[in-house]
């Protein structure tokens, strides 16, 4: 059996901020919109990105809801060119996110920088177009 991921979930403080900044803000595709959770479609052959309020969430999983800081995980999306890479960081500062690490040219060639969404969540955007 082989593990396909079908949806990135994210608990989030404000499900009405969160949807904001995904729909209006980076152009996401809504999907399923719900009092508590709220899901959306990324393109084909991405998974679904879900948003579920923080502390339902933590109650579904059975865990505690604090935390907070670096969570082991970040999301990346590779656009073509660096243009691109700096129109979703603008985009992202736009609806509300913030600029993590300003783009620039990576040592290995690329270009990339990172922003956090406004519930901390990264996302790193990367090119290898040089």
């Amino acid at each position: 059996m082989s593990l396909q991921m079908s949806t990135i979930m994210l608990g989030v403080e404000d499900l009405a901020r969160a949807k904001k900044f995904y729909a209006e803000g980076l152009g996401c595709m809504l999907d399923k919109d719900t009092r508590h959770f709220i899901s959306f479609s990324l393109g084909e052959g991405s998974p679904r990105l879900a948003l579920y309020e923080w502390e339902a969430a933590a109650q579904d999983a059975g865990v505690p809801a604090e935390g907070s800081g670096f969570r082991g995980a970040s999301f990346h999306v590779n656009p073509d060119s660096r243009e691109a890479v700096d129109e979703i960081m603008r985009k992202a500062v736009a609806a509300g996110g913030s600029v993590v690490k300003e783009a620039a040219p990576a040592r290995w060639g690329g270009y990339f920088g990172y922003f956090s969404d406004p519930d901390g969540y990264l996302w790193k955007v990367t090119t290898y177009a040089s």
